[in-house]
């Protein structure tokens, strides 16, 4: 696009029904070379606009759409001009009846300004200058919401590098404002994560039928120790840490919890963690970013390493878990392990997107994109089995994972930290903090960097998930409280947990003169 053709563009972003739309770009991001000939052009467009009815076709820029929000729009102008942002209106005349306000361009805005990191629903475009791509994507990301965003450039190449790396539901390259029902449209972030068109619009009203008619899962029993307690603890007693950054950590508290088998006996210790464990652990997670950046194909390669290696260690982890869950389960769990592992390493590089071709010159890529840091509450029924049924497909996809394991066993997670260790896992991409998953649910639903939320223990967990959550509006997937039987293929594996690992992102490319 020349820049003619995108100052329209921007115009129809920006001032379309005066600004009061969720996806109005109300920031305008230019290259530095170019920026005094583009705002020059902007304002010379923006002489042209008309305010007046909306009923009248020839009108540009109709009324807002209540007092209280005009008086908002008046009091955030005044406050960017006050962060030092330079104002400038066309000179118009507005009708002297109706709540109007003019067309307004704020330049030299900083990008920590209210203007830019708040939503104006208004006729005002904050623009701000950017260097290279890398720094005009840095800016562009810098805010809590994500719903559409345009990017125009004469170079295609350059405009898909950088559409790629937008964190927006929608992308438009040398367009703007285009929709079909056959494509989804919604956002990321702030800007909500439900999906209107497309397959994964029809998603969100689906789910699998046994799920519905599965059962509530029963109540947790806990066996009070007996007066002379026995102890299943080796010779030797073996102290398992907590696992942040690739590395092992013990907890911040100091504490340890017993573990418990179903008939009393003590297993071992393991680490409880709090709210500064979890703060490490997901500040790990966000460190992780190489772990999405790497191709589907590297990650599927990490997986395979990682089935791999525990199959060599199978009858020795078996063995491990049967004093928790009995010799026939455990060995079952291992196995069933090994296989989860090796299904969604096959997936990693076969769990792709598609192409929409809308009625227009335009295809519309839509991408499936990792959410990014996943906390995850995993089941107590299982210890290992419901751990990898929940940590492999977030990780196959590209996500960071922060998991909670069981409270029944989380002594075997202790033999995962070397199977991770050897299997070239990037350190931080899987984070482990046992104890108690009330507690620690809390902390991580509230934590502003986790991007979603999967909790798969009981129903009072699955609604605290989903209240303690709303602070950012993360994704939050749950069991409802519903049993799941985790060792059914059908249930506890494919792609309705891909689905919820990922998050699309459509790109709208025209084509043709």
């Amino acid at each position: 696009a020349d820049l003619d053709g995108a100052v329209e563009g921007l115009v129809d972003g920006i001032w379309f029904n005066q600004g009061q739309v969720c996806c109005a770009g109300s920031r305008l991001l230019m290259q530095e070379s170019i920026a005094e000939a583009l705002i020059a052009k902007v304002r010379d467009r923006m002489s042209t606009l008309r305010a007046g009815p909306p009923l009248d076709k020839a009108i540009d820029i109709g009324a807002i759409v209540a007092p209280v929000q005009l008086d908002r729009i008046r009091r955030l102008v005044d406050q960017g001009v006050a962060e030092g942002a330079t104002c400038w209106q066309p000179p118009m005349v507005l009708p002297a009846r109706g709540l109007y306000y003019p067309p307004t361009l704020l330049s030299n805005v900083h990008p920590t300004s209210i203007v830019a990191q708040q939503e104006i629903f208004g006729p005002v475009l904050a623009a701000m200058t950017f260097r290279t791509p890398s720094e005009a994507v840095e800016l562009a990301n810098n805010t809590v919401y994500g719903l559409a965003a345009c990017v125009w450039s004469e170079s295609l190449n350059v405009a898909l590098h950088v559409a790629a790396q937008l964190k927006a539901g929608v992308v438009w390259v040398n367009c703007t404002n285009l929709f079909d029902a056959a494509c989804g449209f919604g956002g990321y972030r702030e800007s909500g994560y439900g999906r209107e068109g497309g397959r994964e619009g029809l998603r969100e009203y689906l789910e699998p039928v046994w799920f519905k008619n599965a059962p509530k899962l029963p109540a947790v029993k806990q066996t009070a120790p007996k007066e002379m307690e026995e102890s299943a603890v080796p010779a030797i007693d073996r102290t398992v840490k907590l696992y942040i950054g690739g590395k092992q950590a013990r907890p911040d508290s100091g504490y340890s919890m017993e573990v418990r088998s179903p008939d009393g006996r003590l297993l071992g210790e393991a680490p409880v963690g709090n709210r500064k464990d979890i703060r490490n652990a997901v500040e790990a997670a966000s460190k992780a970013g190489a772990w999405a950046k790497a191709t589907a194909h590297n990650r599927a390669q990490v997986l395979y390493y990682c089935a791999e290696n525990l199959s060599q260690r199978r009858d020795e982890i078996a063995r491990r878990l049967a004093a928790a869950v009995g010799e026939k389960q455990a060995g079952t769990e291992v196995d069933l392990g090994i296989e989860r592992i090796f299904s969604y390493a096959a997936w990693a590089d076969k769990f792709d997107g598609t192409v929409h071709n809308p009625p227009f010159r335009t295809i519309a890529i839509a991408m499936n994109e990792p959410i990014g840091t996943v906390g995850i509450i995993c089941p107590n029924e299982v210890p290992l089995l419901g751990f990898l049924s929940l940590v492999m497909p977030a990780l196959a996809v590209g996500n960071t994972v922060v998991a909670i394991p069981s409270e029944t066993y989380p002594l075997i997670t202790g033999d995962l930290y070397q199977l991770f260790d050897t299997s070239d896992m990037a350190g931080g991409a899987v984070n482990i903090v046992t104890g108690s998953a009330v507690q620690l649910l809390k902390t991580l639903a509230e934590h502003d960097n986790v991007d979603a939320i999967w909790s798969f223990t009981d129903e009072a967990s699955a609604a605290a998930a989903k209240s303690y959550s709303v602070g950012n509006l993360k994704q939050v997937w749950t069991n409802e409280g519903r049993a799941i039987d985790w060792f059914n293929s059908e249930q506890a594996e494919g792609r309705w947990f891909l689905d919820h690992a990922t998050q699309v992102k459509n790109i709208w490319v025209p084509y043709g003169e």
